[in-house]
């Protein structure tokens, strides 16, 4: 089943309230602006691009001084209420978030070893326990280890 669909794409665009939702060629193009800030970024998601040897969904951030890939996004979280996306891909074992936040900025989280989202934060220093609380939205879309 594949990540994006037309629909997800409309939503991500308005919890983000995105100033253009375009659909081109093989991605969707989205502009997200935020006024009070003067900040602006990019968001190009491709549902199904070439990636290596194989294929998946990937999505990429532009802004004045930065570009940020996340390759092989196995899901999305939505916020309303945090004004943010959180976008998420694991392999062996740890996971890799890029959140977008409606005020025109982004996090990246790579690399995180997945006990952190669902672990005690408090016995976790401040600097991996933000780590944890970001990609805690997202502990839904991941599997759980499998038991031996």
């Amino acid at each position: 089943m594949a990540v994006f669909s037309a629909d997800k794409i409309h939503e991500i665009g308005r919890v983000l309230k995105a100033a253009e939702v375009e659909k081109q060629a093989d991605k969707y193009y989205l502009k997200v602006a935020d006024a009070a800030s003067r900040r602006s970024l990019s968001l190009e998601i491709y549902p199904d691009t070439t990636l290596g040897g194989d294929k998946g969904a990937m999505v990429v951030v532009y802004t004045p001084t930065a570009h940020l890939q996340l390759h092989h996004v196995s899901g999305f979280v939505t916020s309303e209420e945090l004004g943010e996306v959180t976008f998420v891909g694991e392999a062996g074992g740890r996971l890799s978030g890029l959140v977008v936040e409606r005020v025109a900025a982004c996090s990246l989280y790579a690399n995180v070893n997945r006990e952190v989202i669902s672990g005690d934060f408090t016995k976790l220093g401040v600097e991996v326990m933000l780590s944890g609380v970001a990609l805690s939205l997202a502990e839904e879309l991941v599997e759980k280890p499998k038991k031996k």
